[in-house]
């Protein structure tokens, strides 16, 4: 039996547990664990663990945690920085090309009679004032947008969800499951790519071809609204660590609210 526990600092934290056996703070009792299960683990991993265990084994400072969600919200960062998560590479560039023609189409779209006249009065120079709401309201849509689209393309939720499984028969099982799984969710995410950037094509090349003296400011539009996509992840990723780096360096365990308010916020 353990006699005592101390939560005067994260490294004390830490030794609420031996080699084999984790403290449940529910009921007060000793719960058997697999620590292999907690090795080698990755950002997305680390970020999902439940705070018992993140005490114990997340012991990233403030700017680590902050890097793995730029890593995960920063479309450049996510396709194109080396990480250790369980997405296909080939995907990651499908998904970034396919981002960035949504923002020229969705940009397009808000090119109304309006627009148009108001151009014609500012004799096709760039009005920034006029063109704010437009570009903030595309942004907004193509970023709703994009996270579907990754929730269809990426498959390291279905990989972590078999990664963990110690019976061999429910994990050959499972595997079978989420192999089906991911390849539908594959030639779905080709597919629909194909099909949109399809009509991206032909939407912009009509565009273009219609309204020849609006193209720049088409350009400038779809570039500002895609750089804003860009930036804003760096200042909404500051917010979670804050939360979760207090919880798990607190001095008693009752930050586990805290905990989760983090987990909540980082999802955005």
């Amino acid at each position: 039996m353990m006699s005592s526990y101390r939560y005067s600092n994260r490294n004390s934290n830490r030794n609420l547990v031996n080699k084999n056996q984790i403290f449940d703070i529910k009921d007060n009792s000793l719960t058997n664990f697999d620590e292999k299960r907690f090795q080698d683990l990755n950002d997305q991993e680390l970020n999902s663990l439940e705070y018992e265990f993140a005490v114990i084994y997340d012991k990233r400072t403030y700017i680590q945690y902050y890097w793995s969600l730029l890593k995960k919200k920063q479309l450049i960062l996510f396709t194109f920085i080396p990480t250790n998560d369980y997405n296909i590479i080939t995907i990651k560039i499908a998904l970034f090309l396919l981002s960035f023609s949504l923002y020229f189409t969705i940009n397009g779209f808000f090119f109304s009679d309006s627009t148009m006249h108001k151009i014609y009065e500012d004799r096709g120079k760039f009005n920034l004032l006029y063109q704010i709401p437009q570009i903030i309201y595309s942004c907004i849509i193509s970023i709703i947008i994009n996270m579907i689209l990754k929730k269809l393309a990426l498959s390291e939720n279905n990989i972590l969800a078999i990664k963990n499984e110690d019976n061999h028969d429910k994990f050959v099982s499972k595997s079978k499951k989420i192999e089906s799984c991911i390849m539908i969710k594959f030639i779905l995410f080709f597919i629909l790519g194909l099909i949109f950037m399809s009509f991206f094509f032909y939407f912009i090349s009509c565009f273009c071809a219609v309204y020849v003296n609006t193209q720049k400011i088409l350009i400038v539009n779809t570039f500002m609204s895609f750089l804003i996509s860009m930036i804003y992840p760096f200042f909404i990723s500051l917010f979670p660590g804050f939360f979760r780096i207090h919880a798990l360096r607190a001095n008693n365990i009752e930050k586990k609210c805290i905990y989760k308010t983090g987990n909540i916020i980082a999802i955005i």
